[in-house]
C-alpha cells in the first residue's frame, strides 16, 4: 500500500490509479470492513487524526481532482464522506517527500520513462499533497525504507 504524500499532479498515470485505488483499501480498512491491512504503516498518519474517516475522504477528493484534470473518470460515489470546508493538515517531512520523489522517479523510469523526463526531471519540487503541509525532517518513521530504496 503506497499512500503518496506527494501532490497527485506528480503522478504518472500508474502511481495516480493505484493510489486511488489503495487509498479505498484504506478507507475500507477504516471503517473496520476487512480484515487485512489493519495494522499497515502508512495508516498512522490517518489514524491518529481527530476524524479519520474524514481524512481519507478528504485525501481521496484531491486524488479525484487530478483524475477529472486529467480526463480521467474516478467514481467520487465510492469516497464515504463529502469533502470538508475545513480539512485537519496533516504534516508530512520534507525527507518523506524527498524520498518519495526520488522512489516514484524511480518507478517510472522503469515503465514510462518519457513521462517520467516530462514530468520528473531534476528541477521538480517535491510539492506535497493538499491534505499535507511540510515540516523540516529526516523520512517518516511509518515509512518502510527498502535497501534498494535508499
Amino acid at each position: 500500500m503506497r499512500l503518496w504524500s506527494l501532490d497527485p499532479a506528480l503522478l504518472d498515470r500508474r502511481a495516480l490509479v493505484a493510489g486511488w485505488r489503495e487509498t479505498l483499501l484504506a478507507q475500507k480498512v477504516l471503517r473496520g470492513e476487512t480484515k487485512g491491512y489493519t495494522r499497515h504503516p502508512q495508516l498512522e498518519r490517518f489514524r491518529g487524526r481527530s476524524d479519520p474517516l474524514q481524512s481519507v475522504a478528504d485525501y481521496l477528493h484531491a486524488i479525484a481532482d487530478e483524475a477529472d484534470r486529467r480526463g480521467y473518470s474516478f467514481d467520487r460515489g465510492r469516497i464515504s464522506r463529502a469533502r470538508s470546508a475545513d480539512p485537519d493538515i496533516i504534516s508530512v517531512t520534507s525527507g518523506q517527500l524527498d524520498y518519495e520523489l526520488t522512489f516514484l522517479r524511480n518507478k517510472v523510469e522503469g515503465r514510462d520513462p518519457e513521462w517520467g523526463r516530462a514530468h520528473l526531471d531534476d528541477t521538480t519540487i517535491a510539492e506535497p499533497h493538499p491534505l499535507f503541509a511540510v515540516v523540516d525532517g529526516p523520512i517518516e518513521r511509518w515509512e518502510r525504507v527498502k535497501p534498494r530504496d535508499e
